[in-house]
């Protein structure tokens, strides 16, 4: 058995579509990947960038074109390597007139469970996700972030391997965000490999050991997540008052504008660049309310990376 939880090498995928299946949308382009036990790894991208894609063939929902991915050393296809694999989904939807316990139940035997065994599982996680005294009400009276607690309670429960979450606190409060957050760092102390999926760029930077950024169905960046960030040069923000949208943009280039609204602007620049941009804002009348360093992170990775990319960032569609 190989000592990757996950490794893709050369990837792809092209689906075709329309009533002649004449366009082809390419949403993989030579994927390589390879995760660890016991991480938590992040892919990140933007949408039409084949982060689905790539759950749904190590699911074996969907096959690759060409290339290799393989779980726990095995195909995606082999039962038992899925019979190690958690996954919670972007959207879930629980069957909504069951129960919570109901839901766990079901999906406890689906996965072999059965007895005292089951019974023990289905109490421990409901107290894992803090739903026990929700476990009797039909699912379709639970909030979203009960519906994402319950579906993360549902992968868990067979004690997996390995936990495929897409986007898992997509929609939550911050307090919902930080149960799950929680919730995912206990899996790993617990030694679950974890592939975390999501659009929520500070989650990944808290959670994750190594990042993956996905564009137009390559890899662009990979690695561990202070080596990624390493060497980015560090950016200013300023709070700028009185200019219009129209005269802050006009204060030099490499300026970006956060924000502008009835006056008040927020704008970052690179750290060499600041001082020339305050000289200007000053002389053109504006008061300066913020002024603050920011260092470098992923999210200015992931701009920078779809910026490079070009126009038209996400599967690239052509004609057979």
């Amino acid at each position: 058995m190989s000592d990757a939880v996950v490794k893709l090498k050369g990837l792809t995928k092209t689906f075709r579509l329309g009533f002649w299946l004449a366009r082809k949308v390419e949403a993989l382009k030579g994927l390589d990947l390879e995760i660890g036990a016991g991480q938590i790894y992040g892919l990140v991208g933007p949408n039409g960038a084949g982060k689905s894609t790539t759950i749904k063939i190590l699911l074996n929902l969907v096959q690759a074109s060409s290339g290799e991915a393989t779980l726990f050393g095995k195909p995606p296809s082999d039962g038992h390597a899925r019979r190690l694999v958690g996954y919670v989904p972007e959207n879930p939807v629980p069957y909504e007139y069951l129960t919570g316990s109901e839901f766990l139940g079901l999906s406890g035997k689906l996965a072999g469970l059965t007895g005292a065994e089951l019974d023990g599982r289905i109490k421990a996680v409901l107290g894992d996700v803090e739903m026990t005294q929700a476990a009797s009400m039909q699912i379709r009276r639970y909030s979203k972030g009960m519906v994402q607690r319950i579906a993360l309670a549902q992968a868990m429960i067979a004690r997996p391997k390995l936990l495929i979450l897409d986007e898992p606190t997509s929609g939550l409060d911050p307090l919902g965000r930080r149960q799950i957050r929680d919730l995912i760092l206990s899996q790993r102390a617990q030694g679950t490999t974890v592939l975390f999926c999501s659009h929520i760029i500070s989650d990944v930077e808290f959670l994750c050991d190594r990042v993956a950024v996905l564009v137009k169905g390559k890899r662009v960046h990979e690695g561990p997540l202070r080596e990624l960030l390493k060497g980015g040069a560090a950016r200013v923000e300023i709070g700028l008052e009185g200019l219009t949208r129209e005269a802050v943009g006009a204060l030099g280039a490499g300026l970006e504008l956060v924000q502008h609204h009835e006056g008040h602007a927020l704008v970052r620049i690179d750290e060499a660049s600041a001082q020339e941009l305050l000289k200007k804002a000053i002389g053109a009348g504006a008061k300066v309310t913020r002024l603050a360093q920011i260092q470098y992170g992923l999210e200015d990775l992931f701009m920078k990376a779809v910026s490079d990319a070009g126009p038209g960032v996400g599967a690239e569609v052509s004609r057979s």
